[in-house]
Protein backbone atom coordinates (compact mmCIF):
# COMPACT_ATOMS: atom_id res chain seq x y z
CA UNK A 1 0.00 0.00 0.00
CA UNK A 2 1.43 3.45 -0.93
CA UNK A 3 2.44 5.77 1.89
CA UNK A 4 0.40 8.88 2.54
CA UNK A 5 2.04 12.26 2.01
CA UNK A 6 2.29 12.81 5.78
CA UNK A 7 4.06 9.43 6.19
CA UNK A 8 6.41 10.28 3.32
CA UNK A 9 7.32 13.69 4.76
CA UNK A 10 8.44 12.04 8.00
CA UNK A 11 10.93 9.81 6.21
CA UNK A 12 14.50 10.69 7.13
CA UNK A 13 16.14 12.92 4.56
CA UNK A 14 19.60 12.83 6.10
CA UNK A 15 20.85 9.96 3.94
CA UNK A 16 20.73 12.28 0.92
CA UNK A 17 23.02 14.82 2.59
CA UNK A 18 25.94 12.64 3.63
CA UNK A 19 28.19 14.00 0.87
CA UNK A 20 26.99 17.59 0.62
CA UNK A 21 24.55 20.09 2.10
CA UNK A 22 23.05 20.56 -1.36
CA UNK A 23 21.33 17.80 -3.31
CA UNK A 24 20.99 17.97 -7.12
CA UNK A 25 17.36 17.52 -8.12
CA UNK A 26 16.60 16.60 -11.72
CA UNK A 27 13.03 17.62 -12.50
CA UNK A 28 11.22 15.54 -15.12
CA UNK A 29 7.76 16.02 -16.57
CA UNK A 30 5.27 13.27 -15.83
CA UNK A 31 3.84 11.74 -18.99
CA UNK A 32 6.44 12.98 -21.48
CA UNK A 33 9.64 12.16 -19.59
CA UNK A 34 11.12 15.49 -20.69
CA UNK A 35 13.82 16.83 -18.37
CA UNK A 36 12.62 20.27 -17.35
CA UNK A 37 15.35 21.59 -15.10
CA UNK A 38 18.08 20.92 -12.60
CA UNK A 39 17.95 22.65 -9.25
CA UNK A 40 19.35 22.09 -5.79
CA UNK A 41 17.65 21.17 -2.55
CA UNK A 42 18.86 21.50 0.99
CA UNK A 43 17.31 19.62 3.92
CA UNK A 44 14.60 22.21 4.47
CA UNK A 45 13.54 22.45 0.82
CA UNK A 46 13.35 18.65 0.51
CA UNK A 47 11.23 18.46 3.67
CA UNK A 48 8.94 21.24 2.41
CA UNK A 49 8.59 19.45 -0.93
CA UNK A 50 7.63 16.22 0.85
CA UNK A 51 5.19 18.05 3.15
CA UNK A 52 3.46 20.19 0.51
CA UNK A 53 3.61 18.05 -2.63
CA UNK A 54 5.04 21.01 -4.59
CA UNK A 55 8.68 21.66 -5.43
CA UNK A 56 10.86 23.80 -3.17
CA UNK A 57 14.51 24.48 -3.91
CA UNK A 58 17.52 26.28 -2.51
CA UNK A 59 18.70 29.20 -4.61
CA UNK A 60 22.50 29.18 -4.62
CA UNK A 61 22.65 32.74 -6.01
CA UNK A 62 20.04 34.32 -3.68
CA UNK A 63 20.89 31.99 -0.79
CA UNK A 64 17.22 31.40 0.07
CA UNK A 65 14.43 28.87 -0.31
CA UNK A 66 12.11 29.26 -3.26
CA UNK A 67 8.87 27.59 -4.17
CA UNK A 68 8.82 26.95 -7.92
CA UNK A 69 5.89 28.90 -9.33
CA UNK A 70 5.27 31.20 -6.36
CA UNK A 71 6.09 34.24 -8.51
CA UNK A 72 5.28 32.99 -12.03
CA UNK A 73 2.31 30.75 -11.27
CA UNK A 74 4.13 27.90 -13.05
CA UNK A 75 3.96 25.40 -10.22
CA UNK A 76 5.31 21.87 -10.18
CA UNK A 77 3.03 19.34 -8.47
CA UNK A 78 5.11 16.36 -7.41
CA UNK A 79 4.04 12.93 -8.67
CA UNK A 80 6.98 11.01 -7.22
CA UNK A 81 10.53 11.39 -6.02
CA UNK A 82 13.20 8.75 -6.63
CA UNK A 83 16.71 8.64 -5.20
CA UNK A 84 19.67 7.45 -7.23
CA UNK A 85 21.83 4.46 -6.36
CA UNK A 86 24.29 6.54 -4.30
CA UNK A 87 21.66 8.63 -2.45
CA UNK A 88 23.27 11.84 -3.69
CA UNK A 89 20.88 12.91 -6.48
CA UNK A 90 17.11 12.76 -6.79
CA UNK A 91 14.69 12.65 -9.67
CA UNK A 92 11.52 14.66 -9.08
CA UNK A 93 8.69 13.73 -11.43
CA UNK A 94 6.16 16.56 -11.66
CA UNK A 95 3.05 17.81 -13.37
CA UNK A 96 4.27 21.15 -14.72
CA UNK A 97 1.96 24.15 -15.00
CA UNK A 98 3.20 26.49 -17.72
CA UNK A 99 6.91 26.96 -18.40
CA UNK A 100 9.55 25.43 -16.14
CA UNK A 101 12.28 27.82 -17.29
CA UNK A 102 12.45 31.44 -16.12
CA UNK A 103 13.06 32.41 -19.79
CA UNK A 104 9.56 31.22 -20.70
CA UNK A 105 10.69 27.99 -22.37
CA UNK A 106 8.92 24.84 -21.31
CA UNK A 107 12.24 23.21 -20.37
CA UNK A 108 15.50 24.83 -19.27
CA UNK A 109 17.30 22.56 -21.75
CA UNK A 110 16.83 24.28 -25.10
CA UNK A 111 20.34 25.45 -26.06
CA UNK A 112 21.55 22.67 -28.34
CA UNK A 113 25.33 22.28 -28.23
CA UNK A 114 25.89 19.28 -30.47
CA UNK A 115 23.93 16.68 -32.42
CA UNK A 116 25.11 13.50 -34.09
CA UNK A 117 24.10 13.82 -37.73
CA UNK A 118 23.87 10.01 -37.96
CA UNK A 119 21.02 10.01 -35.48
Amino acid sequence: MPMSRSDQSRQPVEKFFRKSDLLPAVVQEYGTGEVLMLAYMNRESLRKTLETGYTWFWSRSRRELWNKGATSGHFQRVVRIVGDCDDDTILVVVRQTGAACHTGHHSCFFNEIWRNSNG
